[in-house]
């Protein structure tokens, strides 16, 4: 009769090491392709690495509470940087508060990651506390004045904070360091349009000789507005065709030229302009409200009426069309 308090001890050992099947997620953990990593789990409950592989795996099939569970355990076991990096972000979309807590004790566990103290800042941003996150940002930089995730995203709080030029000086250092980023190089020319800085011309330039595929309409785009924004409107039309020839597509290139052509009066010129970018993309809301505008001076009042309330049907947050139809008696 002996064996029958050892076979239990053998059967609790199993479950308290696992610890699979008293989870809420028990049920899942046991289907695939989730079951094969679970029964290594049962077998060697102490294996961190293959809590961080099934909550991988668990994550990409948008499976977040379980993933989190597992990346939880995995650090609980070995308090590796990757584990820690899976909780914070788990936890960052919908528990900044949790992510904040957990990221500070984290980074106590590993100081040196610069990784752990990004998603600290970006756990204060989604707290909307912009000031401590820029702090975590300078923290980082006094030691690496060159991390460039760390300066984008310095840019990024600065312009919540609608400082333009500690957001422009941020920009211009990483995109300093990684010159071959389009998107950063994007965005730098876009805000030196914005500000009426002639720098626009010459970084548009020198992307438009990078891409020898002719692949990219943003910097005749960005060339276009900053010729509208120092109100030279004959450049302004001339790149924003030559972004339309380059891609005609590029929606926002017609409805600044149109805009540019109803300023000069040239109403039914501005109003084809308009109804190119609606043959485009119908459900393009901008271009709706702009050609009801045209209407509206053409005098085809129920025309524009109904032009507006197209635009605020496609995009709801559009109160300004949904207003002017409003004004059409």
């Amino acid at each position: 009769m002996k064996w029958y308090p050892i076979l239990l001890l053998v059967l609790f050992a199993g479950c308290a090491g696992s610890g699979q099947e008293n989870s809420p997620f028990a049920e899942i953990l046991a289907k695939p392709p989730y079951s094969s990593i679970t029964d290594s789990i049962r077998k060697e409950p102490a294996r961190d690495e293959l809590y961080f592989r099934r909550a991988v795996l668990l994550n990409r099939n948008n499976l977040p509470e379980p993933a989190l569970a597992d990346f939880r355990k995995a650090w609980s076991l070995n308090k590796e940087e990757t584990y820690a990096i899976g909780i914070g972000n788990a936890l960052l979309e919908k528990q900044p508060d949790s992510a904040s807590v957990f990221l500070q004790k984290a980074i106590q566990e590993l100081p040196q990651s610069i990784f752990l103290h990004i998603l600290l800042a970006r756990s204060y941003d989604a707290r909307q506390m912009t000031d401590k996150a820029i702090a975590v940002c300078d923290e980082i930089l006094h030691k690496d004045s060159n991390q460039v995730n760390t300066l984008v995203l310095k840019s990024e709080l600065l312009e919540k904070k609608n400082d333009i030029p500690g957001m422009i000086a941020a920009l211009k250092k990483a995109y300093q360091l990684v010159p071959g980023n389009v998107q950063l190089g994007n965005k730098l020319m876009y805000q030196y349009a914005e500000t009426k800085n002639p720098a626009a011309l010459a970084l548009a330039d020198s992307m438009i000789r990078r891409d020898s595929q002719d692949l990219h309409a943003d910097p005749f785009y960005v060339k276009g507005l900053y010729y509208s924004n120092i109100n030279d409107k004959t450049n302004a039309v001339r790149l924003f065709d030559q972004t339309i020839q380059r891609d005609h597509r590029y929606l926002n290139a017609y409805i600044e030229k149109g805009k540019i052509l109803l300023d000069q009066k040239k109403t039914a010129e501005a109003l084809k302009t308009f109804q190119l970018a609606n043959t485009v993309n119908p459900a393009f809301a901008d271009a709706w409200y702009w050609i009801g505008q045209c209407q509206e001076i053409l005098g085809q009042k129920q025309e524009a009426k109904l032009s507006y309330e197209k635009a605020y049907s496609l995009d709801k947050t559009f109160t300004e069309a949904k207003e002017a139809a409003g004004k059409i008696k």
